[in-house]
């Protein structure tokens, strides 16, 4: 079977920016910089972006574009003889269903949040009722299971269409119009009272916060969220490079799909922490909820607010559906590599296996709210995010490492001449021992730490 084509080097851009652009940037982003040292934070998550993150992506890529096969396959593809690399594309797969099993319930919580801002919910409120608003939601089984479902099933039905005339096509106007509403926000947020102490958190070190956090507990954080934003070490991104042709050199466009990524954070953290400091809200203590009470106080606040929410809502919610869209795109491709199936009937059998893995999470908070699989006040949302983001990520992104930097895997060779194909920024050559020796041990310390952190910090 051929393989599809987007239509496009921006429907690649757009694409595989979706799939990094999300709720990740919304959701988490800025509640790790606020409880990491903000400005300090920051600086060290550029620095592993530049250092780490892009040239795994460009891996992913290279292993995507050169085996023309999503992780099921790709390993098998390409590895010598006698080898077992193939055994990673198990992992791989693991980790996008996981991955889905959390972040349906979370799109559905932003969704929930559209629905209450296009009703007049939040017209006037402040930051205790918008709390009392994020838990009450938790605890309301329906809500958070109807959307779960929802989102799955679209997003299937989306892929179902296929690639160029459905997903391509839904990707570059979701994104495209997120881009435009964040903005907006961005100067309004610039026009509150509290602008000026959001972006000094947000963008200058203080060192002094040293004496509370450990600066590996940072470094690791800024990692974890690298990885996870995006979507690296479990083939997420690879089955974009298998889409494309080799016109374009991909270490360029893997720092294309990074800035945007990036740009997309920057501008988050920017509406959430001029918020923070203008309504006296703790990061801390409002955790991974702090995007639900922040946002309705800026809403509040703002000239039209409701109107401004209503549309920030709804542009989130493409973030989230394009990431959602993005990583079953690589299921789906994973499904049709193994079986041999078509499209469609790939993404109809995964609908009732995804609605089903992902109950856990949409009922941890409330029917499941007892196990606590993990320790006091933790739910399956904990479990499946620690399994994923600090197992599955940083050892599917040292396996990609090492398989393109050793002579019993693909080997650097075969490695740089497919990620210097074509034109553009070219990947550089002489970096062979960083790649082979340090940024492995850079995961492995990923790794350890993160159990460490979990469970002995």
């Amino acid at each position: 079977m051929e393989r599809e084509r987007l239509g496009s080097r921006l429907g690649f851009i757009f694409m595989s920016a979706s799939c990094a652009i999300g709720l990740g940037n919304v959701w988490r982003f800025p509640h790790v910089a606020g409880t990491n040292g903000g400005g300090l934070f920051f600086l060290i998550y550029i620095a592993c972006l530049a250092l780490v993150a892009l040239p795994i992506l460009a891996i992913e890529f290279s292993v995507g574009r050169a085996s023309q096969r999503s992780i099921a396959r790709s390993f098998h593809q390409l590895q010598p003889a006698g080898t077992k690399w193939g055994a990673m594309g198990y992992m791989g797969m693991a980790g996008n269903y996981l991955l889905m099993m959390f972040y349906t319930t979370l799109a559905g919580w932003m969704t929930n949040y559209l629905i209450r801002m296009v009703r007049g919910d939040f017209v006037v409120t402040s930051a205790e009722k918008a709390g009392a608003a994020f838990g009450a939601m938790l605890e309301s089984p329906f809500q958070n299971v109807l959307w779960m479902v929802v989102y799955v099933t679209l997003g299937l039905l989306v892929c179902a269409m296929g690639l160029r005339r459905s997903v391509e096509k839904v990707t570059k106007l979701m994104m495209s119009g997120l881009f435009v509403i964040l903005l907006i926000l961005v100067i309004n947020g610039l026009t509150l009272p509290g602008a000026g102490a959001g972006l000094k958190f947000l963008f200058v070190p203080r060192f002094e916060v040293l004496q509370e956090i450990s600066i590996f507990k940072i470094i690791f954080e800024a990692i974890g969220q690298a990885f996870f934003t995006l979507s690296l070490g479990m083939g997420s991104m690879a089955i974009f490079g298998s889409f494309i042709g080799k016109e374009r050199k991909l270490l360029g466009e893997s720092a294309n799909i990074v800035a945007l990524d990036t740009l997309v954070s920057i501008m988050s953290g920017i509406v959430i922490f001029t918020a923070v400091f203008t309504f006296n809200i703790s990061g801390e203590r409002a955790g991974p909820g702090l995007v639900f009470i922040t946002l309705p106080n800026i809403f509040s606040a703002m000239p039209f607010g409701r109107l401004w929410g209503s549309l920030f809502f709804l542009f989130i919610n493409f973030a989230a559906f394009t990431t959602v869209i993005a990583v079953f795109e690589n299921i789906i491709g994973c499904g049709m590599d193994l079986t041999g199936w078509s499209r469609k009937k790939v993404a109809l059998a995964n609908i009732p296996i995804l609605i089903v893995a992902s109950l856990p999470v949409a009922l941890g908070f409330n029917v499941l709210s007892d196990i606590q699989p993990m320790g006091k006040d933790t739910s399956f949302l904990d479990l499946f995010d620690f399994i994923l983001s600090n197992n599955i990520l940083p050892l599917g992104g040292l396996v990609y490492v090492l398989f393109c930097m050793t002579k019993r895997g693909w080997g650097y060779k075969n490695f740089l001449e497919e990620v210097n194909a074509g034109k553009g920024l070219k990947f550089p050559t002489n970096l062979k021992f960083y790649f082979t020796y340090v940024v492995p041990a850079v995961m492995i310390l990923v790794f350890v730490m993160g159990y460490i952190t979990k469970f002995f910090a």
